[in-house]
C-alpha cells in the first residue's frame, strides 16, 4: 500500500515539474461532401491525407462533418464544433454558400475559420474567416487579361445564380468595363440544375467572341458541352472552381482547346524556377499523385494541403501566448495570421492582414488551356 502510495505521489510530482499536458490542435472540417457541390468537397477532403501527423509541433486531432452543400446545416455544423467539440479552428466549406454562412458561426464563436471557397462579406461581416482560395478579382483579372491579348471583344457569360455566380459576374463587368469589352449577355442557373440549354441557346445567340462559365467541379461540364453541342466555336473559359480532371472526363473533346484560369498547383511546372511556390507546388503535386494516380492534382486539394501550411508557421506564434483548446489560443491564431506576413503556398504567396483576408496578388493564377486530355500552360 505505501509502495502504491509513493509512486502515486511521484508520479503527481513529476507531472507538476513537467507543466500541464499538451492538447492535440484539435480541427474541425466542413466540406460539402454530398449534394450538388460534392465535386468539390470531396477532392478537398483528399488533400488532409497528406497532412503530417503534427502541425506547428502539435498532433491533430480532425473531425469532419458534411454540410451536404446547404448552408443551414454548415452553420449548424460550425456551432457544434465550437460549443460542444472545442475545436481550435475551422477549415471549409468547399462551397461558397455554406461557407458564408459558417463564417457567421465563426465570428460568433471567435474561432478562426480558412475557407476553403472564396467567401466574400460585407464590410464587418466574416471578422474570423480567411480564404484559402484566390479572390474573384484576381481570377477575373486573368480571364480578361488572357482576352486582351488574343483580341476577344465580347463575351456571354452563364453561371451558378447564388453567391459564387454573382461574385463573378461583378467582377467580370467591372473589369470588362474598363477594358472595353462586351458582356452580350448574363444567363444564370441553379447548381442542382440538370439542364442549360435555354441559357446556351441565348448565350450562343448573342454572338458573343467567347463565352465564360462559372461553374464548378464536375458540374463545370455541362454548360460547356451543351454551349459546343449548340454549335458555339469561340473561346470558352472555365474558372479555378473547374480546374480538375473532372471537366476533362467528362467534357471529353467537347473542352479541347478551351481556357481554366487555375491556381499555381494545377500546373506547377509552367512556373519559373524562382517562383516561391514552385517548390511547394511541385511536391505536393507528386506526393498526391503518387498517393491517388497520375492525373489527379486539383486545385481543390491543394487549399487543404494549403492550410496545413499555413498553420505550421502560425501555431507556434499562436503557442507563444496560449496553448491549444483554450479562447485564448484561437485568438492568438487570429492575431498571428494578420501580422505573420508572407506565407508561401502552393497556390503563391499569401499575406493576411485586419483588412485583407483573401491576402493573394495577381501572381497566384495562371491560365492553361486543354490540349490532348490535359492541362497546358495557355500562351
Amino acid at each position: 500500500m505505501k509502495t502504491t502510495l509513493r509512486a502515486t505521489l511521484l508520479a503527481a510530482s513529476l507531472a507538476l515539474i513537467a507543466g500541464p499536458a499538451q492538447a492535440d490542435l484539435k480541427i474541425g472540417v466542413v466540406l460539402s461532401l454530398t449534394g450538388p457541390a460534392s465535386g468539390l468537397g470531396i477532392p478537398v477532403n483528399t488533400g488532409f491525407e497528406l497532412w503530417p501527423e503534427t502541425v506547428g509541433g502539435e498532433k491533430v486531432t480532425f473531425i469532419t462533418l458534411d454540410d451536404a452543400s446547404d448552408p443551414a446545416r454548415a452553420q449548424k455544423n460550425v456551432q457544434r464544433l465550437i460549443s460542444e467539440d472545442k475545436v481550435d479552428v475551422i477549415i471549409g466549406s468547399s462551397t461558397t454558400t455554406p461557407a458564408i454562412a459558417m463564417g457567421e458561426a465563426a465570428a460568433e464563436g471567435k474561432t478562426v475559420q480558412l475557407a476553403a471557397s472564396p467567401a466574400e462579406f460585407p464590410a464587418g461581416k466574416g471578422t474570423w474567416t480567411y480564404a484559402l482560395p484566390q479572390t474573384t478579382m484576381v481570377m477575373a483579372g486573368g480571364i480578361i487579361e488572357h482576352m486582351k491579348k488574343n483580341g476577344v471583344k465580347s463575351f456571354a457569360f452563364i453561371g451558378y445564380n447564388d453567391a459564387y455566380g454573382e461574385n463573378w459576374l461583378r467582377d467580370l463587368t467591372k473589369l470588362a468595363n474598363e477594358a472595353g469589352i462586351k458582356i452580350t449577355t448574363a444567363e444564370r442557373y441553379a447548381r442542382a440544375d440538370t439542364s442549360v440549354t435555354a441559357q446556351a441557346l441565348k448565350a450562343v445567340g448573342s454572338n458573343p467572341d467567347a463565352i465564360v462559365i462559372v461553374a464548378s467541379g464536375s458540374g463545370a461540364a455541362m454548360p460547356h458541352t451543351t454551349v459546343v453541342d449548340r454549335g458555339f466555336k469561340g473561346k470558352i473559359y472555365q474558372t479555378h472552381s473547374a480546374a480538375s480532371r473532372d471537366l476533362i472526363r467528362l467534357g471529353g473533346k467537347a473542352v479541347e482547346d478551351s481556357f481554366v484560369v487555375s491556381g499555381l498547383a494545377v500546373l506547377p511546372d509552367g512556373l519559373p524556377e524562382n517562383h516561391p511556390s514552385k517548390k511547394l507546388a511541385t511536391d505536393f503535386v507528386t506526393e498526391y499523385e503518387a498517393k491517388f494516380g497520375p492525373g489527379t492534382r486539383n486545385q481543390f486539394a491543394a487549399h487543404a494541403y494549403d492550410a496545413y501550411l499555413i498553420l505550421d508557421k502560425i501555431v507556434p506564434v499562436a503557442k507563444q501566448k496560449a496553448q491549444p483548446g483554450t479562447p485564448e489560443f484561437r485568438a492568438a491564431l487570429k492575431e498571428a495570421l494578420e501580422n505573420q506576413g508572407s506565407i508561401p503556398i502552393t497556390q503563391g504567396v499569401i499575406t493576411y492582414s485586419p483588412t485583407d483576408h483573401f491576402g493573394f496578388d495577381d501572381q497566384a493564377q495562371m491560365m492553361l488551356t486543354i490540349k490532348d486530355g490535359a492541362f497546358a500552360a495557355a500562351k
